[in-house]
């Protein structure tokens, strides 16, 4: 009986120990979860309650993790975070974080984040409203740029808010179904360029416009003030010049630039340009300081920078593994291999006579290689400083890559091979079975005849000036520029045009402005001509006068009379020698009675009708078609003398004229200077001047 009570009993051991084992053996390919990884972060979290994988130096440092820590603090409960790369998680992220918090047995809030964002947030064992909610408005409303640590951020936010189910529903309904995104966090290259050309623009488009426009309206002013002084003149910016200006050789209308007495000013002299151009240059400037404190992101990330310990972390782990066995599985990654294929592949490596060395690491794009497997390869062979066959194995997806670095096989043979050792399934039923059939082809392979070794790779980029934005004023700030120096012309020509027709409409709606159809022009008048002026002027009304009587116009013969008695007094008064020219020695007396003849002369043939006197005040205003009764300024009774319709509204100056036939001396009212034109201060007609003329010089 007591043999039979020890059997029993022994058998019951047996039976309860068998299912122990099965239950703690490694998962199948099949199983949720890996029970490796699961105690490999369960370690590193005991170790701190953040974890972040050095596999990802360029995007989380592990230098980040005390920021993370501060984060947590927040929300007053115990906060367990791993930042791995998302191949780590699989798609049982979930799974992940409870075999985690199995391994650790302890209480709190575990979060799982990675590169592309947070992945999971789960509690166990503490009482942390809204979590869910937090996790699903952290993945709609945290835009696509943002860095681990600042979704982090974000999420502990909106947990500690209190309102995380209401900000959840925000963002579903903001988001879900919608092509609008969040506003990024960062500023890319695509975005940096885009504040370049803008900047440019800015910087040379508006201090030159304000600079372009300015100088047209200063210009406009003087204008428009020389035209009621002196006659009309070219305002920089229009469109054409003069009525009557000259051609250049091309045929386009010549614009002069050098100011003529009489006729206008010029251009602005340089005392007032360069104020205007120092001010737009002053302007420039403030607008790219402004534009560099607006445009002042550095970088396309966070601003975290890796130090040169998290840059070698995984290079380390990596060749301490593979100094102790030559088949290195990465603990952070769900194992594709399991207890009987890793040990049937040691066996393997070991009994080959070529050295060949397994790591089965991802290699993703933000690790210290760049994403580069050649140059993991190289930093590593650098460190074990063995000239071995390295095989790199990808957890994630089962591809298997090559890098030879021994010299007694011929790595052709096995590159010849791809049917048998390339990705044709599921990683975790494929993997192993693969990495043995590499096995036995290395086994095969061909003694390399000549020693070769493999070509260095490119270094990878440096991690801060990967991410290091251009400086705003480069790649497309000059482009801009250019754009914005097209831009100001345009500004101007839209500003000079505008103003043209805004003249021209407030020129028709003047009343009293419309003309009969062939009436002459309203003249130019200054009130105190130059000499060179009343030469041309004269001129040039003389030949227009001679011009209206050669016409084959039928004009009545009273009219035609009065004009040609204009012409003949005019032509006595300037052209004694009847030569066709102005003679040397006319004086500005008489080249302004020329000019007031030959004007009255061309009234008379464009309208025969018009009234026959000339303005008082300034004869060269043409015909006074009102009489206006004025008191002499020395007193005495009032009169009636003719005014032009201008100086009726407003009395305009008095015409003054140099006495000296040369054009010198000091300019006096034309009721002071000898000749004819004195006459016409006490209202006479045009008749009566030319018969005074005629008296003047003795002809009848």
């Amino acid at each position: 009986m007591r043999r039979t009570g020890w059997l029993l009993v022994t058998s019951w051991l047996v039976v309860v120990f068998c299912a122990g084992a099965a239950r703690a053996a490694p998962a199948g390919p099949d199983a949720p979860g890996d029970p490796t990884q699961f105690a490999y972060l369960a370690a590193q979290l005991r170790k701190s309650p953040v974890y972040v994988s050095d596999q990802l130096p360029r995007e989380v440092p592990r230098s980040t993790a005390p920021a993370f820590a501060r984060e947590a603090r927040r929300l007053g409960v115990p906060v367990y975070v791993m930042v791995l790369p998302d191949t780590s998680y699989g798609s049982a992220v979930d799974g992940l974080l409870a075999g985690v918090h199995d391994r650790l047995g302890r209480k709190g809030l575990y979060v799982a984040l990675s590169e592309s964002g947070l992945d999971a947030a789960q509690t166990y064992g503490v009482d942390l409203p809204g979590t869910a909610d937090a996790v699903t408005e952290s993945v709609y409303a945290v835009p696509y740029d943002a860095t681990p640590p600042e979704v982090f951020r974000h999420f502990v936010e909106v947990l500690a808010s209190g309102q995380a189910h209401e900000r959840a529903e925000e963002a579903r309904a903001a988001y879900d179904g919608s092509s609008d995104e969040p506003a990024g966090f960062h500023t890319d290259p695509t975005e940096r360029a885009d504040q370049s050309f803008v900047t440019g623009m800015a910087v040379l488009g508006i201090p030159l416009t304000v600079l372009l426009v300015t100088i047209h309206t200063l210009q406009w002013r003087r204008a428009r003030r020389a035209t009621a002084a002196g006659g009309p003149v070219p305002v920089p910016g229009a469109r054409g010049g003069p009525r009557g200006g000259g051609k250049k050789a091309g045929g386009g209308t010549a614009v002069s630039t050098r100011q003529q007495p009489g006729r206008g000013p010029g251009p602005l002299p340089r005392a007032r340009l360069l104020p205007l151009m120092l001010g737009a240059a002053a302007l420039g400037g403030l607008i790219a300081f402004t534009a560099s404190q607006i445009f002042n992101d550095t970088t396309s990330g966070d601003g975290s920078r890796p130090t040169a310990a998290d840059m070698r972390a995984r290079l380390d782990r990596v060749s301490a593994g593979l100094r102790r066995d030559p088949l290195y599985t990465d603990p952070e990654s769900r194992t594709r291999l399991d207890g009987a294929e890793r040990e049937r592949l040691r066996k393997r490596l070991r009994e080959l006579d070529v050295p060949v060395l397994v790591a089965a690491v991802p290699t993703p794009p933000d690790d210290e290689s760049g994403g580069s497997m050649e140059l993991l390869a190289k930093e590593l062979h650098d460190r074990l400083h063995r000239d071995a066959l390295m095989v790199f194995a990808d957890p994630a997806d089962g591809s298997i890559e090559l890098v030879n670095y021994s010299r007694r096989i011929d790595d052709g043979y096995l590159l010849d091979r791809p049917r048998d050792t390339a990705y044709t399934g599921p990683a975790e039923e494929q993997l192993g079975r693969h990495l043995d059939e590499l096995l036995t082809y290395v086994g095969k392979a061909p003694k390399a005849k000549t020693g070769t070794r493999p070509y260095d790779p490119p270094p990878a980029a440096d991690p801060v000036e990967e991410k290091a934005l251009p400086g705003l004023f480069t790649g497309d700030f000059e482009p801009g520029m250019v754009v914005g120096m097209f831009a100001a012309g345009l500004v101007l020509w839209l500003v000079a045009t505008a103003r043209a027709l805004a003249r021209r409409r407030v020129r028709r709606r003047r009343p009293g402005r419309r003309e009969a159809r062939g009436r002459a022009a309203l003249p130019a008048a200054p009130d105190r001509p130059t000499l060179s002026w009343l030469r041309r002027t004269a001129r040039q009304e003389l030949d227009a006068l001679t011009a209206a009587l050669e016409a084959p116009d039928s004009l009545p013969e009273g009219a035609r009379r009065l004009a040609w008695e204009c012409l003949d007094a005019a032509a006595l008064l300037v052209d004694g020698d009847s030569d066709g020219r102005i003679d040397a020695e006319a004086g500005p007396a008489g080249l302004a009675c020329a000019v007031v003849l030959a004007r009255a002369g061309r009234t008379t043939c464009a309208q025969p009708s018009a009234a026959r006197k000339v303005c008082h005040r300034n004869p060269l205003h043409g015909a006074a078609h009102r009489h206006e009764r004025i008191r002499p300024d020395g007193g005495g009774p009032a009169r009636s003398l003719p005014v032009c319709e201008a100086c009726r509204v407003t009395p305009g100056p008095v015409l003054r004229l140099r006495p000296r036939s040369d054009g010198r001396g000091a300019y006096a009212p034309y009721t002071t200077v000898p000749g004819p034109l004195t006459a016409l201060a006490d209202g006479v007609g045009i008749d009566q001047l030319t018969r005074d003329v005629r008296e003047y010089f003795g002809v009848h």
